[in-house]
């Protein structure tokens, strides 16, 4: 790799700062001060800025905990996007959210610029689970529990795959779902066929990755990569 894409990429600055940084003298390969940007990278050399280590990373893996009116979009011109509320902490990435959440919803969003991996997350056949908190506008039923099991089938005639529903309340209101598999509004599609509606839908864990209890609405922090692997795993 280049240089001064390195650069770009890894101190998350633009081309012409990277060429201005490199113009200073402020860059170091393998302890050696180094001004063009074109020099071609080998494994193992080490950059630094201003003595600083630079550990070059290929994708980014985020976990944001998504506020209620909130579009799970890269971009969008009416609404405030979850790729907005990152802001320009990562300026040479794409980011994009991997799996999406009702604008109503709130909870787990992973962000990342990894297609591959977000293709294999929200691949069927890998079966990643998705676990919510879901609160209803009437009182779980023995009925609802083993139409989940069985496999819901929708108004509209779609068969769905197996689901665990289980009452977290006394009341049987507030209830956690289990899902591996995604459909369109699949949550309130499917109490939906018994006649219950969703008041509140918060997305609790991505695989057996939960979200971070710390991280108030809006917030995010980058996830290790022993956190990444807990999403498949």
């Amino acid at each position: 790799m280049r240089l001064d894409k390195y650069l770009a990429e890894t101190a998350q600055c633009t081309r012409s700062e990277a060429k201005n940084l490199l113009a200073k003298g402020r860059v170091q390969v393998n302890g050696t001060v180094c001004k063009k940007g074109d020099t071609q990278l080998k494994a193992g050399d080490a950059v630094a800025v201003d003595g600083q280590p630079l550990q070059y990373q290929q994708y980014v893996y985020i976990m944001l905990n998504k506020p209620e009116g909130v579009v799970s979009a890269s971009t969008d011109k009416r609404d405030t996007t979850v790729v907005d509320l990152v802001g320009d902490a990562y300026p040479r990435r794409q980011l994009f959210p991997a799996g999406r959440l009702d604008k109503t919803s709130t909870g787990f969003v992973l962000l990342t610029d990894d297609g591959g991996f977000a293709h294999d997350i929200l691949a069927p056949k890998r079966h990643v689970s998705k676990t919510y908190t879901v609160v209803l506008d009437t009182p779980l039923t023995e009925e609802m529990c083993a139409g989940f099991a069985a496999g819901v089938t929708l108004a509209d005639g779609t068969a769905l795959s197996p689901a665990q529903v289980t009452a977290l309340s006394q009341d049987r209101l507030t209830v956690q779902v289990v899902l591996k598999q995604g459909v369109y509004h699949q949550i309130k599609r499917m109490f939906g066929v018994y006649g219950a509606g969703v008041n509140g839908l918060h997305r609790e864990a991505i695989g057996s990755l939960g979200l971070d209890p710390d991280l108030a609405p809006g917030q995010w922090r980058e996830l290790s990569l022993e956190e990444v692997s807990k999403i498949t795993r």
